[in-house]
């Protein structure tokens, strides 16, 4: 855990509004609070470090930041605490599938209550199944000694009897045709009665995470009544058992935190930290790969002992935001004697009150969803991470890094301690990279200042308040909720360096805007490339299916391509319809290491007067030499025209990359290759990969200019911003703002 860090309840805030803060403080150390406005989060001493100005506003404490820990693992509470009170005889079903054999004990299911009454099924750290009889502070340990099969389903069932004083439990393979039984029965401690805990899935404790089981559960049900070993009741036929205490079908209401219970109690259950659902269960036979066609096909919850959607810390601070104050980048600095903070955040300016001409999309979904990315090298190259240091060091930059701390959970291109990819994010917790002075690459010789996301994002502000352009930020939240409405009194909307993750209103919306006479500027590679979802109750929280295609950190399992928040199919906006290059003319072609080329301006284009005003001024038909990304404005990941997926046949490509040798490495993109040697354009590999800027009209009065790399905006700020990738940019804001 950091001596000191915090989160906002939100990455922005329209002015007018309050936003809040929920700092954690082991320092045992005095604190100060105070708001700053960003001037620069690159903290490379070539580009003069990380900058800001104080702001006047007050930071009004509400509370002592005080220490606090994280909530990490996800789990379920199923019924009332009383379910199982007084009961001495009953019957407990579920189906099971570990998925990961750990070093520590995991909690499949448990009531036991605080006076250790109760019953708790464990996967041992040697993948046995073990059963805890628990019975005012005496407990009997049971187990099977087969190894449970990792991604395999069985069936649990535990039978108490009073009667006769024992108990039978039965443990069933469901994932093969001649799957084992195998079965136990013992006395019945004789003090044992029911537990008044609720009954609680995946974690020892129905309060809070402990212990957690890394797997999937599916159709728990509990009747008050010991029944015969041979009846084999579906979760339907335990629901209508006269003595149902609660039959719980995971399979209704994906998109929530609730869970079913069709019992006659109406025992409802709660979901706590998001665990993944729309996942399939031991009933999957994969003719179905859509969980909304075949419900019961996937009534199993994957749950995740790292899962998080909400640190759950009291609120400290509130900054009331007045209305009118200036839209930009701002943080929350945070001060002890021996410790510093900072929680960046956007003021928003309310919807009707815009003043300038130029709004810059700032891509909080994309943050989010890359938020305490601990990157490969961090845990794979010892050299890498010693050069890390020392450079954050010498350079004064952010100290901590996601793959160091891991407490506040990773990001969706990481997995979970079972393997499977993370695939739900919130922005509810510390996001370590977004923060002023972060690093995301050391060697500076070879990937110069080596930012991206929030912190590269300022070289454009900085490179708009060089040219005294006036500029308000509109987030991926505003333009989600509020569309075109949020975008129409701009003459020009300007995107960051990877606007990477949308959803189906975000996309709409920018159409919308371009159709009907507004001017996107595209300075980013990898854009409008993964479809997400949000979860349709509550604020911060982001969903990413990997399917089918697309470059990936991981890849979701056969018949998981389906959102659980909206029930719509996940992965590439390629694959639903929505490629960028109908968008903005060009999509992703490439990926290599982050370094940086130049691009090389087609003669044509010089002579050609629906766009040779681009390059007035710029004498050389080579420029992106040099940039603060990776040493070139044309790297890292680079997209490219294809008429083929929706490039409108009156774009005119300005100027096309060069110098990416294969061997760099630089690579296609998956969804572009068909073999080692072919490709689905028909082109070369090294004809592929490039980026391409490209400008074009729309019929609607409207106009598309886009540079194709991630690496672009890096370029704007060499040589004190006079350059030619900044003389090209202004040339287009300028003309787009006197439209």
């Amino acid at each position: 855990m950091l001596a000191l860090t915090g989160y906002a309840n939100r990455l922005s805030v329209i002015a007018g509004q309050s936003i809040r803060f929920h700092v954690s403080n082991h320092s045992g150390q005095a604190l100060e609070a105070g708001l700053v406005r960003v001037v620069c989060a690159d903290p490379n001493p070539d580009i003069g470090g990380v900058r800001y100005e104080a702001c006047e506003l007050p930071v009004l404490e509400l509370s002592t930041p005080g220490p606090q820990s994280v909530p990490l693992g996800s789990y379920a509470r199923l019924g009332p605490a009383d379910l199982l009170k007084g009961i001495r005889s009953f019957t407990l079903c579920f189906h099971l599938q570990a998925r990961l054999h750990s070093s520590e004990t995991q909690v499949i299911c448990s009531t036991i209550d605080d006076d250790l009454n109760g019953i708790q099924f464990e996967l041992s750290p040697q993948g046995q199944l073990v059963l805890q009889l628990a019975s005012q502070n005496e407990s009997q340990f049971f187990r099977f000694d087969e190894t449970l099969q990792r991604h395999c389903w069985y069936r649990c069932k535990l039978v108490i009897d009073a009667l006769s004083g024992t108990f039978t439990w039965q443990l069933r393979d469901l994932s093969h045709a001649d799957g084992k039984s195998m079965l136990q029965t013992h006395p019945v401690l004789g003090s044992f009665v029911g537990s008044s805990a609720a009954l609680s899935i995946a974690s020892a404790s129905s309060q809070l995470p402990r212990q957690c089981f890394n797997g999937r559960i599916e159709d728990p049900w509990l009747i008050a009544e010991a029944l015969p070993l041979d009846s084999e009741l579906n979760l339907a036929e335990a629901a209508s058992h006269p003595k149902c205490l609660g039959a719980w079908d995971f399979s209704q209401g994906f998109e929530t935190q609730t869970l079913v219970d069709i019992g006659p109690n109406q025992h409802h259950g709660e979901l706590f930290n998001t665990p993944t659902r729309a996942v399939r269960g031991s009933l999957w036979t994969g003719k179905e790969h859509c969980f909304r066609h075949a419900p019961r096909q996937y009534a199993a919850i994957h749950f995740h002992q790292d899962d998080l959607d909400d640190c759950r810390w009291p609120v400290t601070h509130e900054v009331r935001i007045p209305e009118g104050f200036a839209s930009d980048a701002y943080a929350l600095m945070l001060k002890t004697e021996n410790y510093q903070e900072n929680i960046p955040f956007f003021v928003v300016p309310k919807l009707g009150t815009s003043k300038a001409k130029i709004a810059v999309l700032v891509s909080t979904y994309t943050y989010t969803v890359y938020g305490n990315h601990a990157r490969p090298e961090w845990f794979a190259d010892p050299a890498w991470q010693k050069s890390y240091i020392e450079q954050a060091k010498a350079w004064h930059a952010y100290p901590y890094n996601p793959g160091e701390h891991q407490d506040y959970g990773l990001s969706t291109y990481n997995s979970h301690p079972d393997g499977s990819g993370i695939g739900l994010i919130s922005w509810r917790r510390p996001m370590l990279n977004l923060r002023m002075g972060y690093i995301t690459y050391p060697y500076p010789s070879i990937r110069a200042s080596g930012l991206r996301h929030y912190p590269a994002d300022s070289h454009l502000l900085m490179w708009l308040k060089h040219h005294q352009l006036d500029y308000e930020l509109v987030t991926d939240e505003e333009l989600h909720r509020e569309g075109l409405a949020r975008l129409k009194p701009y003459k020009t909307v300007l995107t960051g360096s990877h606007p990477e993750y949308h959803t189906e209103q975000m996309l709409n919306a920018l159409k919308a805007y371009r159709d009907q006479g507004g001017t996107l500027v595209y300075l980013g590679g990898n854009g409008f490339y993964w479809k997400v979802a949000l979860d349709p109750t509550r604020e911060g929280i982001i969903e990413v299916r990997r399917a089918e295609g697309g470059i990936r950190a991981w890849a979701a399992e056969p018949g998981e391509y389906f959102h659980q928040f909206d029930g719509e199919y996940g992965g590439l906006w390629r694959r639903n319809a929505r490629p960028p290059q109908q968008l903005v003319g060009v999509g992703f072609t490439a990926q290599g290491n982050f370094v940086g080329s130049y691009y090389r301006i087609r003669q044509e284009v010089r002579e050609n007067p629906r766009v040779n005003w681009i390059l007035e001024g710029v004498d050389s038909d080579i420029i992106g030499t040099e940039g603060f990304s990776g040493h070139g404005a044309a790297g890292f990941e680079l997209d490219r025209v294809d008429e083929h997926q929706g490039t409108p046949e009156q774009a005119i490509v300005i100027a096309s990359s060069e110098n990416h040798p294969p061997d760099a490495p630089w690579v296609l993109v998956p969804e572009e290759q068909l073999t080692h040697i072919t490709t689905i354009p028909g082109k070369s590999h090294k004809e592929l990969i490039r980026a391409d800027m490209t400008y074009f009209d729309c019929n609607g009065g409207g106009a598309v200019f886009s540079v194709g790399s991630i690496t672009f905006c890096g370029s704007l700020p060499v040589n004190n911003f006079n350059n030619d990738c900044s003389k090209v940019l202004l040339n287009i804001v300028n003309r787009f703002i006197s439209r």
